[in-house]
């Protein structure tokens, strides 16, 4: 059952840029419910679906291949023992961090502009989450044994390694995966219940009740809920900072040049954020348009979002100046030849290019008011930077393993069609388990957008 509130209530042509003038309660809920419940399925949709669902099944096939002949089949190689594995691993891990943020800090913040991203935001952190689990366990080799990684009573009285960061990932990640899974249910139990009770097919009714959990709009179940939602944006929001601060730790931990920096955990963290509000827009943009939401994920969301690329881009800029400078300040002959080979090494290339998009392209245009209110050029900047935070992965992976202390063990490093095949496999997974979330599930939080709009009309009548 819906709260009673008045249907009637409506955004004055005054109400601010966060919600479209016009729209009532009753509206609000017509609109977000029917693309779930009335609209039915799209021919785009289902040829969207279609091609991320045979990725899928090539990530199948490459996986299949791995577990039976072995990782062999990958470029790695002595000494570049992590390859794509790992690179995509931290990229994913990345991706996921932007839901969480919107989601929960900005919720304790109280910041009005998170209501119409939050919940595609939070669904792209989990299966952001689930994509990133996959490498990790691939490259065990043995994947069939990754239970070792637990501290489980074995009979051999074997135990993880503790002082590992490899064994700390599997308990950051867990617990990041955990909880974020269930701050994306809680959030959408009063949305379970309004599709519930406005199904007419009787199985998704039966389905939805399920999982509405007894929901009945009552004063103790919203007092519960807005109870557990604080706790859990509490638990979550410190993740935003640890999840991939222990994963920059697999690097930092070490003695490899390149690697052993303390600028690491801030640096990565603020390359998380990064690269998880560009795929939010990336997401937000074609969603809009296809969906017709653009009153509802207005010009103001954007052009925050895009200021908060811009905000954690500076970061990133910052952390590449400071690894650069410390390499030479610190005198270690190591860590300077490592700078050079990045800059004129073999893969020169793609160190300026990674330059290029992470920080050329997005801090020259996003300062622009004019741009950051283009829809197109804020859908290809997030585009680039996402390409950029993948190669910087890549560059701080292999440029740091290739050329070892030893130069006869140097060695390049060559990605296989099947590092390519898990890769794009895995975009094929985020993208299908995306489809289907928009397909079942409301995509904006239908009660946050009415709460929106009472607080809108409030605003504007000065009551």
């Amino acid at each position: 059952m819906e709260p009673e509130t008045p249907r009637t209530q409506r955004v004055p042509a005054s109400g601010g840029a966060l919600l479209a003038p016009g729209h009532t309660y009753g509206s609000v809920t017509d609109k977000i419910s029917a693309i779930v419940l009335t609209r039915g399925t799209r021919k785009g949709w289902w040829f969207g679906f279609l091609i991320t669902f045979a990725l899928v099944m090539m990530l199948n096939y490459a996986l299949a291949s791995v577990v039976i002949r072995g990782v062999g089949l990958f470029g790695i190689n002595i000494p570049v023992g992590w390859g794509f594995a790992i690179v995509n691993f931290v990229w994913w891990i990345g991706i996921g961090h932007a839901g969480t943020l919107i989601s929960a800090f900005l919720l304790l913040m109280r910041q009005k502009w998170r209501t119409s991203i939050n919940r595609f935001a939070e669904a792209m952190t989990i299966f952001a989450v689930s994509c990133a689990g996959l490498f990790p366990l691939i490259h065990l080799g043995r994947p069939w044994l990754f239970y070792w990684l637990l501290p489980y009573p074995d009979t051999m009285g074997v135990w993880p390694q503790f002082r590992s960061p490899l064994v700390w990932d599997v308990f950051a990640v867990s617990t990041y995966a955990t909880v974020s899974v269930l701050f994306w249910f809680v959030g959408l139990i009063p949305d379970l219940a309004t599709l519930r009770d406005r199904a007419r097919n009787r199985l998704a009714q039966i389905g939805y009740g399920i999982f509405a959990m007894g929901w009945r709009g009552s004063a103790v179940h919203w007092a519960r809920y807005e109870m557990a939602s604080l706790l859990l944006a509490g638990l979550a929001t410190p993740l935003v900072v640890s999840v991939h601060t222990v994963v920059s730790f697999d690097f930092a931990i070490a003695i490899v040049p390149g690697w052993h920096s303390t600028i690491f955990p801030p640096y990565f963290v603020a390359g998380a954020i990064y690269s998880g509000f560009a795929m939010v827009m990336t997401l937000a943009i074609p969603l809009r348009k296809y969906y017709g939401l653009e009153d509802f994920v207005t010009m103001r969301h954007l052009d925050n979002m895009a200021k908060m690329l811009l905000a954690t881009g500076l970061i990133v800029a910052y952390g590449y100046m400071m690894e650069t400078f410390m390499a030479y300040y610190s005198g270690n002959a190591y860590d300077r030849t490592m700078i050079v080979n990045r800059m004129t090494g073999p893969y020169w290339p793609l160190y300026w290019f990674l330059i290029l998009c992470n920080i050329v392209i997005p801090l020259t245009f996003l300062w622009s008011p004019r741009i950051r209110r283009s829809v197109r050029a804020l859908f290809v900047i997030s585009l680039v930077v996402q390409v950029g935070m993948w190669l910087e992965r890549f560059i701080i992976v292999v440029t740091s393993l290739d050329r070892d202390f030893v130069p006869s063990s140097w060695r390049m490093y060559y990605p296989t069609g099947w590092d390519w095949m898990t890769f794009i496999g895995s975009i094929g997974l985020f993208l299908t388990l995306f489809y289907l979330f928009i397909r079942y599930l409301p995509m904006i939080s239908i009660f946050e957008m009415r709460e929106l709009v009472h607080k809108t009309a409030e605003e504007a009548t000065g009551s």
